[in-house]
């Protein structure tokens, strides 16, 4: 036989097993249903060396249902700390996740010589002294820096939606502020409410510090957009104390979390707008009036106008995760996930919160 004929039958036989392989290949994943998927974990979620920007983890698990579906959640006890914006969501929460998996042991850590906060949580847990943390503001750049150079970087998965209410005395004939005259407020240049199409009584507006929390730290950089607040404005440790403030006081005026606000019965929630004359209430009409209002019969989440925009100040409320691929990632990410599935979410709307999913 000659050297091309014997070329031609090898050529021929590599072609015929290529052609029985591919075959074969193709018969097996069809009769065994073979393929190949990507495994999603945390490592995967990280922000790439460098980044200015947090990474959006995504959540591991899609659209699990209830607390008992969620696996890889990790056995001990585990710590965190940070958002009081969160507080309503952890009361009716943390309970469950306990009952339905009671080895993810949970302890809100209160700080010992600081407010809690939601910048409070996240330096706790750069620091080490927590495993994740609730924030109701973003990851700031130089939380970033800090975190990478601890050798590690953090990651925020957003688990609800929050929006920012004001409150004045529950006897105050005013409709509604823009957003441009809750500024002048704040930064001093409005100080009487008959500037703004109310009686004459001098306002007295009530903050917490900056440094106290996120909430705070939205409305300086959002609402104030960096400005100094005026120097009459009062700074009070905790909602609960300035909302009491509130209410002893015909002038006065707060902020804070949706949820903190509209409920309350001591106060009443003041409608806001983008333009003059153009308000959304934070809460569900028709509005029960402080006389009215009572421990079966409160005011509710305007859920539609949160949802859709239409209030002008929305948010999202974050875990914020340390990756570093130990087992404090593998929690955060877990109480996301937790916090994630439908029966999760069922219960951050009954805390009064915007389900996010």
């Amino acid at each position: 036989m000659s050297k091309k004929n014997e070329t031609l039958i090898l050529l021929s036989s590599v072609l015929i097993t290529g052609v029985l392989l591919a075959g074969g290949f193709w018969w097996f994943s069809k009769t065994s249903n073979f393929n190949i998927t990507q495994i999603i974990n945390p490592q995967n979620t990280k922000s790439s060396p460098g980044s200015s920007n947090p990474s959006q983890t995504t959540p591991t698990q899609g659209n699990k249902t209830t607390f008992t579906s969620v696996s890889n959640v990790p056995t001990g006890a585990f710590t965190y700390g940070g958002s009081t914006s969160f507080a309503p969501m952890r009361l009716a929460i943390d309970s469950a996740i306990q009952a339905a998996q009671p080895q993810f042991k949970l302890q809100y850590l209160q700080p010992t010589n600081a407010a809690p906060g939601s910048a409070q949580g996240i330096k706790s847990l750069i620091n080490g002294e927590i495993t994740f943390a609730q924030s109701s503001r973003p990851v700031l750049e130089q939380e970033l820096t800090l975190a990478n150079n601890k050798q590690f970087k953090l990651g925020q998965i957003p688990v609800a939606i929050d929006g920012l209410a004001v409150a004045v005395h529950k006897e105050l004939n005013i409709p509604g502020l823009t957003i441009d005259q809750v500024k002048s407020i704040y930064t001093g240049k409005i100080d009487n409410w008959k500037q703004v199409g109310g009686p004459n009584i001098p306002i007295q507006a009530f903050s917490r510090r900056i440094s106290d929390g996120g909430t705070v730290e939205l409305f300086f950089q959002d609402i104030l957009g960096g400005q100094a607040f005026g120097s009459k404005v009062e700074f009070i440790p905790t909602t609960t104390q300035a909302l009491q403030k509130v209410a002893d006081s015909p002038g006065g005026i707060y902020y804070a979390s949706a949820p903190e606000i509209v409920p309350q019965c001591s106060i009443k929630p003041l409608p806001l707008g983008r333009t003059q004359g153009q308000y959304v209430p934070p809460y569900q009409e028709p509005f029960i009036v402080p006389s009215n209002c009572r421990d079966d019969n409160r005011n509710k989440l305007n859920i539609e106008a949160f949802q859709s925009g239409k209030y002008p100040i929305t948010r999202n409320l974050f875990v914020v995760i340390k990756q570093n691929g130990q087992i404090e990632e593998q929690a955060g990410v877990a109480y996301a996930n937790l916090l994630l599935t439908q029966q999760g979410q069922e219960l951050i709307a009954q805390s009064g919160f915007v389900k996010i999913r």
